[in-house]
């Protein structure tokens, strides 16, 4: 089908699923997501994950982090540093030993498990934060304490991951390794706040000076996209450093008309494209073919978010409800966990066999993400 007419059918899809699933009172995200498995290649085979729905999608899920950095309390995010390096921490360690064990007691090599354990600590928080921003929740303290632990989740997984390679490679791991990454990490979020933070606002009060329609509105996206950028050359991911634009940007006298512009570009066109690729890009085929570990495997990824990750928050002084809500949002596996299977493949940890066992986990987690949220915050 030709890429215009893909694009056409996958913003109808968005609207037109995303509103019957909020009649039916469940989040549009929902909709949108089983909207993009019927008409991508699992079901209907009318539309294709190819190179021009993908980086739209990928300017969807960025744009979708900055709106929601924009929108973050940013006294609120102060207070949730320490919590959210806890609730990440044991979102992290507790998955791993929850995969480790369960695919060493199902008869995987020791490397295997330790791929397979380390695939469960990464979080995908795109859809989460669409859903917390539909429900309203996105501004609550449950809300920024996700959002705050998936950006440490994300340098964690970083970690995991060159452990798991060293492991692999050369049977050990260097200092010199994780020395490099923590000083990548420092340095961008160093140079991002203290000198990001003036040159933003500098940035928007001379495109002001401009006198072309949205000139201010086109700035904005600029820094959202240079900081993306900047944060992808230090081996963090893209979302991370739209999220930290979001946050800076938030804190200038541009904000609401910021917001306001972007929320309209973002949800008329990238957002929806984002949500409904990822029902595209999850075949749901694998899991006919997925064997019981697989479905194990799936369901330790879920209860290791959920008892880690509400574990963190709970002794982080969350009440009961809030712990779990932390722990349901940070459920969903996507890139970042895909990213991890291929290089366990190409590393030959995996074969294509194994390779499924994450995919179908990728598949699950997605898929009942928006309703465990649904469940969990519908007492509030």
């Amino acid at each position: 089908m030709d890429v215009f007419l893909e694009l056409a059918l996958i913003l109808i899809v968005a609207k037109l699923f995303g509103y019957l699933t909020v009649r039916l009172g469940f989040p549009a995200a929902l909709g949108q997501l089983i909207g993009g498995i019927l008409i991508g290649p699992s079901v209907l085979g009318l539309v294709g994950y190819d190179e021009g729905v993908k980086l739209l999608a990928e300017l969807g899920v960025v744009m979708l982090l900055f709106l929601a950095g924009l929108e973050t309390d940013v006294e609120e995010f102060k207070h949730v540093g320490v919590p959210a390096f806890i609730i990440a921490a044991l979102g992290v360690f507790v998955p791993f030993i929850f995969g480790y064990l369960g695919a060493m007691a199902w008869g995987y090599s020791n490397v295997q498990a330790m791929f397979l354990g380390g695939i469960l600590t990464a979080t995908s928080v795109g859809l989460t934060t669409s859903i917390l921003m539909e429900m309203k929740k996105l501004r609550t303290r449950v809300g920024t304490t996700i959002l705050a632990a998936a950006v440490v989740d994300d340098v964690l997984g970083i970690i995991v991951l060159t452990i798991l390679v060293g492991i692999n490679t050369r049977g050990s791991v260097y200092a010199k390794d994780l020395m490099i990454i923590f000083g990548e990490v420092a340095v961008y979020f160093a140079l991002g706040l203290l000198v990001g933070h003036p040159a933003v606002k500098e940035a928007l009060k001379a495109s002001e000076k401009i006198t072309l329609p949205e000139t201010l509105t086109a700035v904005a996206i600029a820094i959202m996209l240079i900081f993306a950028y900047l944060a992808e050359q230090f081996q963090i991911a893209g979302i991370t450093g739209a999220y930290l634009a979001g946050i800076l940007v938030a804190s200038t006298e541009e904000a609401r008309e910021i917001n306001n512009k972007t929320m309209t570009i973002g949800y008329s066109l990238f957002i929806p494209i984002f949500l409904v690729s990822i029902g595209i890009e999850s075949d749901v085929r694998v899991l006919a073919h997925a064997g019981v570990f697989a479905l194990v495997y799936s369901l330790l990824g879920i209860l290791g978010k959920i008892f880690g990750c509400g574990l963190g928050a709970f002794v982080s002084r969350f009440k009961p409800r809030e712990a779990l809500q932390v722990g349901v949002g940070m459920i969903p596996r996507m890139e970042v966990a895909l990213i991890m299977a291929n290089v366990a493949l190409r590393e030959g940890a995996f074969d294509r066999g194994t390779f499924a066992i994450p995919v179908t986990m990728v598949v699950i987690t997605t898929i009942v993400t928006p309703f465990l949220l649904k469940w969990a915050f519908s007492k509030d």
